[in-house]
């Protein structure tokens, strides 16, 4: 693991700014902004430079969940780019191969779904792009094609991965070769063909042809018309709000609305009246993280196939019910609020605000390290394994079905004060990532931290990190005080300690504006590479 050591300040900007867990994917977005370009014209330039630089986190073969809000109407879009199951994927398809769960890496799980991102770069830059796709996609094809600096994270994950990307011809050929650059001429290629065409120069000409030929000569699952058939879709976000804080979410199927019932459970408490950091603090977020999570699992699907009662989970009414089973003295045992699923995921986040006040947040992910761990034939494009959060269980709302989309852990934010766009905040984390959105809202509106002080907090999560380590795990990092954690474990909490800084504690980024300059203040969480850049 990379060791971290930081005290960077908040970036200050007059007009527009761009963070993002890589500083020249950053620095793409701005370089956007600088042209004339939009928030979303920036926000696809620094995905796409992210689907080169940083391969371990996410890629073109990903899916993507986007808020954009725009400053002349203050009404803020939602975009779904998550990628829907092939004709083919079925329970008895998984049947027939020997299979009782969706497999994490490999061909299956990375033809399984559709991957959703490019659709969703399409959807947001016709309805908000400013200039050409071409333009929008110029550094990350250059870095394709002419190579980047292989930095101390990525070799590190790259080692960890290792084994796997091996067993794939295509991904070893590109990412297990040795040297300070790392190049992939196929993604180039593609990007350009992306760039040329749009949708059409992914799901429906060459780059579609080969990706269908690999499937099928990987016992795969894409078909010509699988891919035709992915489209990004427009929706309503989230709204719920604390303490005079609007705040926005993705819907479902991501799983934005645990964010939204935590601190619902959590306002009645006067959080901002506890010692920050203190062990009052952390339990109840611990709780209240543990009854979001349980109706997360309990719901949570695609609304297009299941009925998720989302109106009642986001509402104060239903967090006053809930909050009833939370325990001020001690750690609630996971078997009386179960919950399941894992921490682990690799992802990145974007947020842009550019010099009229439009703004995108932006989370874009493989899932897993390096996601399935295949590259597909000559495209280049490492593909996703969102589709292992399928479930092969005909009885659960999450069960895998053609057209259907996976439960997300994919989520992004914006939060309003008096109206006014103030925050737009992200992260990556899996299932961590409703808990540090939690965890830097709470330092920023109760405690009255900056963006950037509020990403470099000391963070925990609750959960499991691999099959097998108990659920009720609470991971957390050593800058917390000696009595704070001795309270906690005092309390019941089983506890994980971690170093000062763990990546494994997610990559958030974020910017805020301030009320009275209107200036744009940017974070980057050290744990990444990444900066917030502006101008």
């Amino acid at each position: 693991m990379v060791d971290i050591r930081t005290g960077r300040p908040a970036t200050l900007a007059p007009n527009g700014m761009v963070t993002s867990p890589h500083s020249l994917a950053s620095q793409a977005g701005v370089d956007v902004l600088r042209a004339g370009g939009s928030a979303v014209d920036a926000a696809v330039a620094t995905s796409a430079a992210l689907s080169v630089l940083y391969p371990h986190m996410t890629g073109v073969g990903g899916d993507a969940f986007w808020l954009i809000h725009e400053a002349k109407t203050g009404a803020v879009h939602y975009i779904d780019g998550g990628g829907r199951a092939t004709s083919g994927g079925t329970i008895e398809a998984f049947t027939r191969r020997g299979l009782t769960e969706v497999p994490y890496k490999g061909v299956l799980p990375g033809t399984l779904t559709v991957p959703g991102a490019v659709a969703s770069w399409g959807e947001a830059h016709a309805a908000y792009g400013r200039l050409p796709l071409k333009r929008c996609l110029e550094s990350a094809i250059g870095y394709a094609r002419n190579g980047f600096p292989v930095t101390a994270r990525l070799a590190y994950w790259r080692e960890l991965a290792k084994d796997e990307l091996a067993k794939s011809p295509e991904a070893a050929a590109i990412f297990l070769k040795e040297g300070a650059l790392l190049t992939n001429p196929d993604l180039a290629r593609t990007l350009e063909a992306i760039a040329s065409d749009g949708w059409h120069g992914f799901y429906d000409g060459e780059v579609a042809r080969e990706l269908v030929r690999w499937s099928a000569a990987n016992d795969g699952f894409f078909t010509p018309d699988d891919l035709k058939a992915q489209v990004a879709c427009r929706g309503e976000p989230l709204k719920g709000s604390y303490r005079g804080v609007t705040i926005y979410e993705t819907p479902a199927p991501t799983q934005g609305f645990a964010v939204l019932e935590m601190l619902n459970l959590l306002e009645p408490l006067e959080m901002h009246r506890k010692p920050f950091l203190g062990p009052d603090y952390v339990h109840y977020m611990v709780q209240a993280k543990q009854l979001a999570y349980h109706d997360r699992d309990r719901h949570l699907a695609d609304p297009r196939f299941a009925d998720v009662p989302m109106a009642r989970l986001i509402s104060k009414e239903y967090a006053d019910e809930r909050r009833a089973l939370m325990d001020p003295a001690r750690a609630v045992p996971w078997d009386r609020i179960p919950s399941y699923g894992s921490l682990a995921g690799d992802t990145v986040y974007i947020a842009v605000i550019d010099s009229d006040g439009n703004a995108v947040s932006l989370i874009h992910s493989l899932y897993g390290g390096f996601g399935a761990a295949v590259v597909a034939g000559r495209t280049g494009v490492v593909l996703q394994n969102r589709s292992a959060y399928f479930s092969l269980d005909p009885a659960s709302p999450n069960r895998v079905e053609p057209g259907k989309t996976p439960l997300h852990t994919l989520i992004a934010s914006m939060a309003f004060r008096d109206d006014k766009l103030w925050a737009v905040v992200g992260c990556m984390g899996a299932d961590g990532q409703p808990q540090i959105h939690l965890q830097t809202y709470l330092a920023m509106i109760d405690h009255g931290r900056d963006i950037q002080e509020a990403l470099e907090t000391p963070r925990f999560l609750s959960g499991r990190f691999a099959i097998g380590e108990p659920r009720d795990t609470l991971h957390i990092e050593g800058r917390f005080a000696p009595e704070t954690v001795a309270e906690l474990e005092r309390r019941g909490h089983l506890l994980n300690r971690w170093g000062p800084w763990n990546e494994l504690a997610g990559h958030a980024h974020g910017i805020t504006v301030d009320a009275a300059s209107g200036l744009r203040i940017g974070g980057a969480d050290p744990r990444s590479d990444g900066a917030a850049i502006g101008y």
